[in-house]
């Protein structure tokens, strides 16, 4: 027993650490290290993401928000009418033929950024829109041939007005030769065209009631920096808060619906949410043409372009169900159940002025076939094409990768006395989609990204089996040490009494010899 085992003993007891027990005591520390290593590591990883990604002047990732380094596109289809003179003459089902792509480029940036004193942030976006002819399917100069929204718009509300007033809106038409379609080009369609009705709008409606805009376009007045003044949450008094908006236009709540819930304000822009994010939550979207929060949930795990895993968060097959089938979307009837869309469509009327506008996803994909069948030249929606998604990274909360598809539609009345419509059936009528969003991040971006997914559980895995393994070899040799050490003494103690019992014996021996007892001589 005086091998290795018993100098490594020695040299530990002696030399390093002086005394065993301080060796139990250091690999009971880390041993329990270990143990909150594996319980609390990730608390600690979470802490320092939440720290990172708060919106604090001056940070990198604040940088990254108020001017995305990415560069967003929107490609747009426009459904043009092929039959228009048959549809209103004979009554024929319209046709309708999909022209598209026409792309454009955007440039964000958050401007007039103002820091708040209750952890929030106001500002105004700016969005530069650049047309890409090389990757459209032909010029903004493209004509179509599209039905005359505003017009439609004006018959559609003057349904139920008194009849006088829909004969001398036909006779107005008529003077001003306005018919149910326009032969536009793409270019005006979406930016801006001078609209004769809107013009007469101008002159003769009273101030309170004049829409903010002369011509009409689709995208008109969004080229440049928007008006609407929007307020969120940094996240650094609550990361639970994180990119969440406070406000919008001084408004905690939208005037549209009939209950709080549904005049939400509380979700975020859609660039950034709140992190930590798990397959149960729900995401909240807001944008000021959808009319309310869009609710997203998990759908599947993804990989993205720069090999950054990711959440796809898609809207849940209810978001414009009928009320029939999800009877939670009542609020969102402008009033009550006879107003409610049909399932698959959304109205936005009350945040367009009052214009039938309806919203649904392209193609008509989650609503009633029917839908689509009203005219021909619309092929079955795939989901691969037509579906709604958000890619978000999970630990961040960041959208890596983005595809918002939303299609316009025109709910059209028929109106007997307007003999312009007269043959214009109830339909609704299918104008354009679009798909706007960002394929992929910066590289800085996601590298970042990259290390705070897969780093730090390494980490944590290297911890824990270094800190147990290391500590459970300490405690595991200072025991048998121990062990072997009060072995030793005890050995030492037997032989020492062993010893003293001999020479005492010996001793008794001697003195017996040198003085023998009484009578032996």
């Amino acid at each position: 027993m005086n091998g290795p085992k018993h100098k490594l003993c020695t040299k530990l007891s002696s030399t390093y650490l002086r005394k065993w027990w301080i060796t139990i005591i250091i690999a009971v520390l880390l041993l329990i290290g270990g143990v909150l290593v594996a319980c609390e590591f990730s608390v600690l990883i979470n802490a320092i993401v939440n720290r990172m990604i708060a919106l604090r002047p001056g940070s990198k990732t604040f940088g990254w928000w108020a001017k995305p380094p990415v560069e967003p596109h929107i490609s747009l289809y426009v459904y043009n009418v092929t039959n228009a003179d048959d549809f209103l003459s004979n009554g024929s089902k319209a046709i309708v033929d999909e022209v598209g792509p026409y792309v454009y480029t955007e440039t964000w940036e958050k401007v007039n950024i103002v820091e708040n004193d209750n952890g929030t942030l106001s500002y105004n976006l700016r969005k530069i829109y650049k047309f890409r002819e090389d990757l459209s399917a032909g010029p903004e100069d493209d004509v179509v041939i599209v039905p005359n929204i505003p017009m439609l718009s004006a018959t559609s509300q003057s349904k139920h007005a008194a009849r006088f007033l829909r004969l001398a809106m036909a006779s107005i038409m008529d003077i001003l030769k306005i018919k149910p379609f326009v032969q536009v080009s793409v270019g005006q369609l979406l930016w801006g065209y001078e609209d004769p009705l809107l013009k007469l709008a101008k002159d003769v409606v009273p101030k309170e009631q004049k829409l903010p805009y002369e011509e009409f376009g689709l995208l008109y007045g969004k080229n440049g920096t928007s008006s609407d003044r929007v307020t969120v949450f940094t996240g650094t008094e609550n990361i639970k808060q994180y990119g969440i908006i406070d406000k919008f236009n001084g408004k905690t709540h939208l005037p549209h619906w009939t209950t709080d819930n549904c005049n939400r304000l509380d979700g975020t822009d859609g660039s950034i949410f709140p992190p930590h994010i798990t397959k149960d939550r729900i995401l909240e979207v807001y944008d000021k043409d959808l009319c309310r929060l869009l609710p997203l949930v998990f759908e599947r795990e993804v990989d993205t372009p720069n090999n950054v895993p990711a959440y796809r968060f898609t809207p849940p097959e209810w978001v414009f169900a009928d009320v029939e089938s999800h009877p939670d979307n009542m609020c969102y009837c402008p009033a009550g159940k006879p107003s409610c869309s049909p399932n698959g469509l959304f109205n936005v009327s009350l945040c367009q002025y009052d214009s039938p506008i309806m919203l649904s996803f392209p193609h008509f994909y989650l609503a009633d076939d029917s839908l689509r069948t009203q005219v021909e030249g619309i092929s079955p929606p795939m989901k691969e094409r037509h579906q709604f998604y958000f890619d978000v990274q999970p630990t961040t909360g960041t959208t890596l990768r983005v595809s918002a598809r939303i299609q316009i539609n025109l709910a059209v009345s028929q109106v007997f006395d307007i003999k312009q419509v007269a043959n214009f059936p109830d339909i609704i009528f299918p104008i354009l989609w679009f798909e706007e969003g960002i394929d992929s991040l910066p590289n800085e971006v996601t590298d970042m990204m990259r290390f705070a997914e897969n780093v730090p559980p390494k980490i944590r895995v290297v911890l824990i089996v270094s800190l147990c393994t290391l500590g459970l070899v300490l405690l595991l040799l200072s025991t048998f040490c121990l062990i072997r050490n009060s072995h030793r003494q005890s050995t030492l103690h037997l032989e020492g009494s062993n010893y003293l019992a001999t020479a005492q014996v010996d001793m008794n021996k001697k003195q017996n010899k040198e003085n023998p007892p009484n009578g032996r001589y």
